[in-house]
């Protein structure tokens, strides 16, 4: 991997051979865990401006039509938080000349309190070509982190590293964007285009793209809804797309300006009462699952239900596939296809084929279910056959999840092969956090594929499926837990340093889960030390777990204030959740407890709240149950001055391997569910945020 210094340049073809498709992301990390940044792309034509505001793609307008520019969201890293954009540059308009790869933070914090600011580069096979570290960041809220650019038909990187002052809204203005700058606007505000009604009728005439006609607006610009932004449904808002021209009207047309605050996402609609007689009859489902016997039965059933899917629903396909580095365009997907290798043929479970613009890129799938792993000579084989016929990748499917640094199968590449081949994972729970977030938030534009959707999301959930998600803690889980037991686990077990890996990807599924039903981003929360490597942050951690017998871990859900913690404590079989808010810096603190027991009128009773104080006493605590009928009892007796208050859930956690109702994974999914639902959702985040 090449490292680039500010201002640095080097052509793309000069790193690889497979540049047509890249994946750049921006990574950060934040020492207290409370930091986020939003990524953006600018096209630019050759007098640095955009061509319209479509060329702006961010949250709220986050892919382009033609699939030059997909933002692919955010995942964990080892070092923090890493946010991709997928860019097809052989489908850039040819009068663009720059794309812009940028960042902003909400509310235009300082980049300047995040860490390990960097860009990365890596061509469709996934090979890191190039790295951009930013390490003069201050009070800046918005960076320019890089840009690629054409220079005689040759694409090109260059490390920028400039930063604004501005936000979001003045680094898009700084290329033409017309926005209204409203990102100090409250939480929750709807934010719309002039003359845009809030609520558009589904009998309103359409201006192309299947969207509303705007009556007294640029009749090249429609509003659409964007991403959500709230732990239950929360903004999103209308940006500007292009649309057909709509017929001439003789209201002048008012001016079209971006906004970037959020708007809320429509809630869907009540379901009409089914005409079932009672409720044992049951609905027919497009995907059955309930005759399955076996498990060669369910892998067959899985992988050709969802790559039908995948085919049929362009979003849902485009979806899953940009990340490997697929383009956007005509999807064919076959299963059970028999190519040659050695002295027998093998049959990988399925092949995707996506064709554009008279360019194919192919990937042969291996897929599993229920706890069957996956099989290096297997995967072996099949990357073998992909680089042999110039195939572009290989999707491994399972419940397992996969972790950077600890690969879920290890191949071995041919270093004398040009062609690269990507090997790629997808969990079944990442696959149906993506079904849901298409259908209960972002909205799909044809109800049939919205059904289809639904279809997959049932099968993907039927207990008989086998595609449950990640369901089994590994073989180290049991000796670890006697180890614990017995005290006889010592630091240094290798056994530990496993259980703590599924602890890991048990907690990347609960966000998958939380993430899917709440339309937003929920991610894991890693501690770390600047340099440290990800087997080295397990290794601690492991010789935490065998010190003291806990496993702990933190997620943060957008929106949300603080972060919720889960804390297993496997020597008394106890699950902990828990949440930190902030006082509030004005009123008074017999206001502050009133105002949240109201808040906390639905919470069980034997939640626990604790007040902080900046004392070296510990603040008063009690149950809810005794805390509601006297609030004042959260006062400190002393003079210490109140700095916010824990509230925390505490249940027994199961003990099997997580097949059965009791098992472990099942009690952490069900605490951490229950803390949300019962606790987080009531607070008043938007209270806290202007506190």
């Amino acid at each position: 991997m090449q490292d680039m210094v500010k201002g640095a340049n080097v052509a793309l073809a000069a790193l690889s051979e497979s540049t047509d498709s890249v994946t750049v992301s921006l990574g950060w990390s934040s020492p207290d865990g409370d930091g986020d940044a939003d990524v953006s792309v600018l096209l630019l034509t050759a007098d640095g401006k955009v061509r319209s505001n479509a060329d702006f793609y961010f949250y709220n307008n986050p892919a382009a039509e033609d699939g030059s520019v997909q933002l692919l969201g955010q995942a964990p890293s080892e070092v923090g938080t890493e946010d991709r954009i997928q860019l097809d540059l052989t489908a850039v308009p040819a009068d663009v000349e720059r794309l812009v790869i940028a960042a902003s933070r909400h509310r235009r914090a300082a980049f300047g309190r995040l860490d390990d600011l960097r860009l990365g580069l890596a061509d469709s096979s996934g090979e890191q070509l190039l790295g951009f570290a930013i390490t003069d960041a201050t009070s800046e809220s918005a960076f320019v982190f890089g840009e690629i650019y054409r220079r005689q038909q040759e694409w090109k990187f260059r490390a920028v590293g400039q930063g604004y002052d501005t936000g979001l809204a003045g680094l898009a203005t700084d290329f033409g964007i017309d926005i209204d700058d409203d990102e100090g606007e409250g939480e929750g505000e709807e934010s719309v285009l002039p003359g845009l009604p809030d609520e558009e009728s589904p009998d309103a005439p359409t201006a192309g793209h299947g969207l509303p006609a705007v009556q007294g607006t640029d009749p090249q610009a429609v509003g659409v809804p964007s991403r959500s932004d709230g732990p239950s449904g929360t903004p999103a808002t209308k940006v500007l797309i292009p649309a057909q021209p709509a017929a001439p009207e003789p209201v002048p047309a008012a001016p079209s300006r971006l906004r970037t605050a959020r708007k809320k996402v429509t809630r869907p609609k009540t379901p009409r009462p089914s005409l079932a007689e009672n409720d044992t009859w049951r609905t027919a489902r497009l995907f059955p699952a309930t005759t399955l016997k076996s498990d060669r039965e369910r892998e067959v059933r899985a992988t050709s239900v969802l790559l039908s899917v995948m085919a049929q629903v362009p979003e849902f396909g485009r979806r899953l596939t940009a990340a490997f580095g697929a383009p956007a365009g005509r999807m064919e997907n076959f299963t059970e296809v028999s190519l040659p290798h050695g002295d027998s043929p093998k049959r990988p479970d399925g092949v995707i084929r996506v064709e554009r613009a008279g360019r194919r890129w192919t990937a042969l799938v291996e897929s599993k279910t229920n706890g069957n792993p996956l099989k290096a000579e297997q995967v072996q084989d099949y990357m073998d056959i992909a680089a042999r016929r110039g195939y572009e990748a290989v999707i491994t499917v399972s419940n397992d999840v996969a972790l950077e640094g600890s690969p879920l199968v290890p191949v071995k590449i041919d270093g004398r092969r040009k062609h690269k081949v990507a090997l790629c994972h997808l969990s079944w729970a990442e696959v149906a956090f993506h079904a849901k977030m298409l259908i209960r938030h972002e909205g799909v534009a044809n109800p049939a594929h919205a059904w289809l959707l639904e279809e997959l999301l049932h099968y993907l959930q039927h207990e008989n499926s086998g595609c449950h998600g990640f369901q089994n803690m590994g073989p180290a889980w049991v000796p670890v837990r006697n180890g614990i037991d017995d005290e006889t686990l010592v630091e240094g077990d290798d056994r530990a340093t496993q259980v703590v890996e599924s602890w890991e990807r048990l907690i990347r599924q609960v966000c998958f889960q939380l993430g899917g039903e709440l339309g937003v981003k929920v991610l894991p929360v890693q501690a770390h030390r600047r340099g440290e490597d990800a087997r080295a942050r397990r290794t601690a951690l492991a010789d935490r777990l065998c010190a003291d017998g806990r496993l702990s871990a933190e997620i943060r859900i957008e929106g949300v204030i603080g972060t919720i913690g889960i804390t297993a404590d496997l020597r008394v079989g106890k699950l902990r959740t828990s949440t930190e808010i902030p006082a509030p810096e004005q009123g008074y603190p017999l206001s502050w407890v009133k105002r949240l027991v109201r808040q906390l009128a639905e919470a069980p009773a034997d939640l626990h709240v604790e007040t902080l104080t900046d004392g070296a006493v510990a603040g008063p605590r009690g149950t809810l149950e005794k805390l509601r009928p006297e609030p004042g009892d959260l006062l400190p007796k002393d003079s210490s001055r109140i700095t916010g208050f824990r509230l925390s859930l505490s249940k027994s956690m199961g003990s099997t391997r997580g097949n059965a109702e009791s098992g472990f994974i099942r009690s952490v999914d069900a605490a951490v569910e229950r803390f949300h639902t019962h606790v987080i959702a009531h607070l008043d985040h938007r209270a806290a945020r202007r506190a």
